[in-house]
């Protein structure tokens, strides 16, 4: 019997391994290229809504509570599936007939989050929170909008072997972002302070919102200057029933159809395969004031350590996945991720030992930088590519909805038992994913053998 066709089987591990030359000559394709910089472009706007701008609003007095109530903004990224349907069939005219409709809803994103950080420079947190936070609900609807175009174009522009590479230059892009968007905006910011002034400055906050907002033109370039990916040519539907049928329907009983009784094993692995890092990852920086570490300690050990070992990883996730298959790479993120928190267990043990955090943060980020490129490809494997943009934006937001559920209690256990626990435990968390991947991979193998 011949194997099923591309939309049908279950993505299984690559039969032909590529040479480590081909395997490298990838990053310096077009492709992966433009991928690095939307990913730049993706990367941006997420602490600037989140992070930052807490930073700058407690800077300016306000309090910690109304502080954490605006950081449902974030929630958008949770939900974008909701819209998600809306990106992937839905054209916006002029734009879609100028670039099409890849790049025009990307372009259109772009701009809503442009307009978001200027209006959220251009408005000063003491006057009132109202205008600050409808600008940054503004750009975080754009920013999540964005990702959900951004994959849709990734996933349509290479073949899937490729995926990992461009999975791990968007991974490469984000990651710079954040340091601008983090470290970077709080130095623009400093720079324009004014010297003989003390306390909150808002022009000097206005300055470097405005250069965040003037940075998001690397992603606005890179569409204009970027081919439409190939565009499949869609039923017209015979009325609005039948419209929203397939706008809003057809893409999930899409992938139950492929998948069958596999989707159930699939969706668990999304639901889980982060657990251990995301669940550990809320109780990081209380252990390190915990420690006794410096916020210049960590702030070094972080940007300068972490983030190094975080691409080497991405870029090492995805020449790996290419050389030996998605799946085999999944399950060596998903071993490494959960021995990383074992490692934390070990530093608590430590104290304030400078040299064995260096150690812990660089080998906990090189393994999420192997699972998150591996992760991605695996996503994008999962997609039909005539409702990619749904489809992966579901699979995106569902990753994170159980850690996040489950890390809320993160607090109450380490009171209740201990760092040394809690990180074991967070360990112990990854060993279901494991059991769920190598079920995937073999359902994967029996399916292309069928």
């Amino acid at each position: 019997m011949s194997p099923p066709s591309a939309d049908q089987a279950l993505p299984a591990p690559e039969e032909r391994k590529l040479p480590w030359r081909e395997s490298l000559e990838v990053y310096l394709e077009p492709a992966t290229l433009r991928m690095l910089a939307l990913g730049f472009s993706a990367g941006l706007p997420l602490l600037l809504v989140l992070g930052t701008l807490s930073f700058r609003l407690r800077e300016a007095g306000i309090d910690r509570a109304t502080i954490g109530f605006l950081s449902w903004v974030g929630l958008a990224y949770a939900f974008k599936w909701v819209w998600a349907p809306l990106v992937d069939r839905l054209p916006l005219p002029p734009l879609t007939t100028l670039l099409g409709r890849r790049r025009g809803w990307l372009l259109f994103a772009q701009g809503l989050v442009i307009t978001g950080l200027a209006g959220m420079a251009l408005s000063d947190p003491r006057d009132g929170l109202h205008p600050l936070v409808w600008c940054a609900l503004l750009a975080a609807f754009g920013s999540a909008t964005q990702d959900i175009a951004l994959d849709a174009f990734r996933i349509e522009s290479a073949e899937t072997r490729k995926q990992a590479a461009l999975a791990a230059a968007y991974q490469t892009g984000y990651r710079l972002a954040m340091i601008w968007a983090g470290a970077g905006v709080l130095w623009v910011a400093a720079w324009a302070e004014a010297s003989d002034a003390g306390g909150y400055q808002n022009a000097a906050w206005r300055t470097a919102y405005l250069v965040m907002a003037a940075s998001m033109s690397v992603g606005v370039l890179t569409v204009l200057l970027s081919p439409e990916p190939v565009r499949r040519p869609l039923a017209a539907p015979k009325n609005a029933m039948a419209w929203l049928e397939s706008v809003l329907i057809e893409p999930f009983a899409d992938f139950i159809r492929r998948y069958k009784w596999q989707a159930a094993l699939i969706l668990s692995l999304i639901a889980i395969y982060r657990i251990s890092d995301v669940v550990m990852g809320i109780m990081a920086n209380p252990f390190y004031v915990d420690m006794g570490f410096t916020k210049d300690e960590v702030a070094t050990v972080s940007k300068i350590f972490g983030v190094i070992m975080t691409l080497v990883g991405a870029f090492v996730g995805g020449i790996l996945s290419m050389r030996f298959g998605v799946m085999r790479v999944l399950m060596l993120g998903a071993v490494l991720s959960a021995a990383s928190n074992l490692l934390f267990a070990w530093l608590a043990t430590r104290g304030h030992d400078l040299t064995a955090l260096v150690a812990v943060v660089s080998a906990d980020n090189l393994a999420g930088g192997i699972a998150s490129a591996a992760f991605i490809a695996y996503l994008s494997s999962l997609t039909n590519i005539n409702y990619s943009a749904t489809q992966y934006a579901l699979f995106s937001s569902m990753m994170l909805l159980l850690p996040k559920f489950i890390a809320g209690y993160s607090g109450v256990f380490v009171d209740r038992y201990g760092y040394i626990n809690f990180f074991t435990a967070t360990a112990l968390l990854g060993v279901p994913v494991l059991v769920l991947v190598a079920l995937a991979a073999r359902a994967g193998n029996t399916s292309g053998d069928a």
